[in-house]
């Protein structure tokens, strides 16, 4: 690993006059600075790694990553993170990985150059052991998604499994008992939690799991139609299904009246994360509604304490979720 002693010998010059070029270049003749920028460059050397022992330079710039921008859940999280770093001082800019890896590594790049002060991720799809390495050096937070091992970098997230099982039980007390799931892709903790919540509340009630009931999707409101028409084509089809987000319970209603039935009545269909359009679709959807602003508010209160240099231990902080019943629950059983 490079060091700053590297530079400044390269450079032949002393470490605090590299520090000064790196924290305060404006006092460095511009001769000198020209050679420690060069030295760096050649050596690849990255300042931040050291960042704890000098003076932090500042951008006050938090980078946000998302793996899909048009996703409502994400907007709605990025929201509550602008209020409290606006409240704060510090601008946001936004990442779109489009789920691609590579392009989450090259985020995280942003920050071990300290382009910004730090990091908010809203996905864990990246490579286990660089994200916790990348999270114990530099001020990052995890929103929303999680790793399995949650005290190996600091999360904001709900419970998804008892939130899964919250939903179907509630289906299960109105008298259903054929519940179908469309899950979202299970390379993502949140969607592998939501599928064992509902696996979990069917066992507890003795109702068995049917696996021709069992589906994914993609999140994409197509994923949740084409399922929906699956489900209904089986020569048993459940009387309710329960998707694992508020936009693939949209495509199953519309999947519902293409077929000339009619929610709730003949089948009932819930979803999961109350976004904006959930209390004005038709029927209003019944959804287990996270709490986007505040997940996204608190995330950025611990960066900003990271930011500054307070210890902040990695853990994960479980915020609350509500059950919120509206008409496409349905209770009328054939």
């Amino acid at each position: 690993m490079t060091k700053m002693s590297d530079v400044a010998k390269l450079a032949k010059v002393s470490t605090a006059t590299v520090s000064r070029v790196l924290q305060k270049p404006d006092t460095v003749k511009e001769e000198t600075k020209k050679k420690v920028l060069e030295a760096i460059k050649k050596l690849d050397y990255q300042p931040n790694i050291l960042a704890r022992n000098f003076r932090r330079l500042e951008t006050k710039t938090i980078l946000v990553v998302m793996p899909n921008i048009l996703n409502n859940v994400f907007s709605e999280i990025v929201v509550g993170i602008d209020y409290e770093a606006t409240k704060n001082g510090y601008q946001v800019i936004l990442g779109n990985t489009m789920l691609e890896e590579q392009r989450a590594h090259g985020f995280m790049n942003h920050l071990k150059q300290k382009q910004v002060d730090g990091m908010i991720l809203l996905t864990a799809r990246v490579d286990i052991d660089d994200l916790v390495k990348v999270a114990n050096e530099y001020p990052l937070v995890l929103v929303s998604d999680y790793l399995e091992e949650s005290d190996l970098v600091t999360t904001v997230a709900i419970n998804n499994m008892k939130d899964s099982y919250t939903i179907t039980e509630h289906l299960i007390n109105l008298g259903h008992k054929k519940i179908a799931h469309i899950s979202g892709p299970l390379d993502m903790s949140i969607c592998r939690d939501r599928l064992s919540g509902y696996q979990d509340a069917l066992m507890d009630h003795d109702i068995h799991i049917q696996y021709d009931y069992l589906t994914k999707g993609d999140y994409s409101f197509q994923s949740g139609y084409d399922n929906t028409l699956n489900l209904l084509a089986l020569q048993n089809p459940p009387t309710a299904i329960f998707a694992a987000s508020d936009i693939m319970a949209m495509g199953a209603i519309k999947a519902v009246k293409s077929k000339g039935l009619q929610v709730p009545h003949d089948i009932a269909v819930v979803g999961f994360d109350d976004v904006e359009f959930s209390k004005i679709f038709e029927p209003a959807l019944t959804t287990m509604a996270q709490p986007f602003f505040d997940m996204g508010k608190t995330a950025m209160q611990l960066l900003k304490q990271k930011i500054v240099g307070e210890q902040v231990q990695n853990q994960f902080i479980e915020l609350k979720s509500e059950l919120k019943t509206r008409e496409s629950c349905g209770f009328n059983l054939k």
